[in-house]
């Protein structure tokens, strides 16, 4: 767990889905939702199975977000040019951190990793 940056000010707790296993989870099946989930290497999502909708910010390799979306139960955000990653949280999230499009968000774990940080 780790810690979320929008535009240099940390706003949530961050899950990292890094791994085949965590990406393929995402936030289906959990009682409660974690604040931020960042998807790395994930270009797009899709709400298959969920039960609420999320706010999705797609990212570019620099941190920087290149489209922001509300992904509604089993819809989909497709593939957009210039995204690598993929930043979810709970619906309503974004308008209170004010991620919109070309706001830089950077994850930091305590080592300053991530992309901005």
């Amino acid at each position: 767990m780790g810690r979320l940056l929008v535009d240099g000010r940390d706003v949530a707790n961050l899950m990292l889905a890094d791994t085949w296993a965590r990406r393929a989870r995402g936030m289906l099946g959990r009682r409660r939702l974690p604040e931020a989930m960042w998807f790395v290497g994930e270009a797009s999502v899709h709400g298959m199975g969920m039960t609420q909708a999320l706010d999705v910010a797609q990212l570019d390799a620099d941190g920087v977000v290149v489209a922001v979306h509300v992904l509604r139960p089993f819809g989909l955000v497709p593939p957009r040019r210039g995204a690598v990653d993929v930043l979810e949280a709970p619906r309503g999230s974004f308008e209170r951190w004010g991620v919109r499009t070309g706001s830089r968000v950077a994850r930091d774990d305590g080592t300053g990793s991530g992309p901005g940080g």
